[in-house]
């Protein structure tokens, strides 16, 4: 493993050597699970670095006995902690096995169906499975439709897929749709929910995409406000002091006050161009209810292509300044706690005032799910049901 230091003389250079032995050298005395908490502490801007790097060295100099537990270390590691605990794993797999060595593939096995475990850990546990059990995809990835790990479930709705266009080719409709129905249970990725919905409804069999993956298609929209020279992204409007449906305020142009938009777009796209003028330098809030049976974690995934603001239950909970880049389902990912009973979902979306054609695309779209992208729906009708 390379480290590399700034260093301004051969003195600080020597420093920094002794440095880096010594935390290794003491490194290689630690239990693993005091090395996976050295790992697991690693943060921005180098705090625990240096202490990390020496630890995941000292892991990948270890046996087989020591996969079970790097995996389980996925747990609560931030996305750089398990960066390198998978580069731990994979190189104790690796030397395992051109060694003439086996890896536990059993204990494998009960951790990759273990659903309670880190989704990262669980695929990283399945590819290094199928390297040494060819029958582990045919046994596992068709139950995996409702599995919380994103790519795990992928390949179970892909297989689903399949077996739908094989019954297609043998004429056998019923179990074809049959087939296409369990497919589209369980996908959660766009592509594959295009391809799936295609299908159901040349066969006469209308699905709601939105209800399916969580789309907010109702909201209550208030605009514009001033945001010239990006004035409106700090500016605290009345609407994010409290929302009041009946109340208007003094906007960019005049009066603006609240007033009720739906969307029939099956990824919830709310074009704001088309309600809201002007819509250059503009500000505006919308706004939606969902109400969640009991107090869960969950996910709100939003796409745009505008700078904005989200509040949950008068809480921010993220932000970000970035004007026309694109817009993708599922862009940004926020976790969330939702409460029983009603939560306020509160966007606020900023257009700058470019000129360009490609810099006109004033427009969201949100949806609630829970962290495997599978659809969250309101208990209650209505404003954001």
């Amino acid at each position: 493993m390379a480290y590399s230091f700034r260093v301004r003389s051969w003195a600080t250079l020597l420093s920094a050597i002794i440095a880096l032995a010594t935390i290794t050298a003491g490194a290689r005395g630690e239990s693993t699970g005091e090395l996976l908490a050295a790992v697991k502490r690693v943060g921005p801007e180098g705090a625990g670095h240096a202490e990390a790097i020496a630890a995941v060295a000292e892991l990948q100099r270890r046996g087989a006995e020591n996969l079970l537990p790097i995996l389980r270390g996925f747990r609560d590691a931030n996305p750089l902690a398990a960066n390198w605990l998978s580069g731990a794993f994979e190189s104790i797999a690796d030397r395992t096995l051109t060694g003439g060595g086996e890896l536990p593939a059993r204990e494998i096995e009960a951790f990759v169906v273990d659903t309670a475990q880190a989704p990262a850990a669980r695929q990283l546990a399945f590819d290094w499975l199928e390297r040494v059990d060819a029958t582990s995809r045919a046994r596992l990835i068709p139950a995996m439709l409702d599995d919380p790990a994103p790519g795990l479930r992928r390949e179970a709705v892909a297989h689903q897929i399949a077996r739908a266009e094989r019954f297609e080719k043998e004429q056998a409709a019923a179990e074809a749709l049959a087939a296409w129905r369990e497919a589209f249970r369980g996908a959660v990725h766009v592509d594959q929910v295009k391809r799936i919905v295609k299908a159901l409804e040349e066969r006469g069999e209308p699905v709601s995409v939105p209800e399916h993956l969580g789309f907010l298609t109702e909201w209550k929209i208030v605009g514009p406000f001033e945001h010239a020279d990006g004035v409106g992204f700090d500016a605290v409007y009345p609407p994010e002091k409290a929302v009041d449906f009946a109340a208007d305020y003094d906007g960019k142009t005049g009066r603006v006050a609240w007033r009720t938009v739906a969307t029939e777009d099956d990824f919830g796209l709310v074009d704001i161009a088309k309600r809201i003028a002007p819509h250059k330098g503009a500000a505006m809030y919308a706004a939606a209810d969902f109400h969640s049976d009991e107090a869960r974690a969950a996910e709100i995934r939003i796409g745009t292509p505008n700078a904005w603001k989200l509040w949950v239950n008068g809480e921010v909970v993220f932000s970000r300044v970035e004007y026309h880049r694109g817009m993708t389902v599922d862009q940004y990912r926020v976790p969330v706690r939702l409460k029983a009973g009603a939560n306020r979902i509160l966007l606020k979306i900023c257009q700058n005032e470019q000129t360009e054609d490609w810099a006109q695309s004033y427009e969201f779209q949100l949806r609630v799910c829970d962290r495997s992208g599978t659809g969250l729906r309101s208990a209650r009708r209505g404003n954001g049901g």
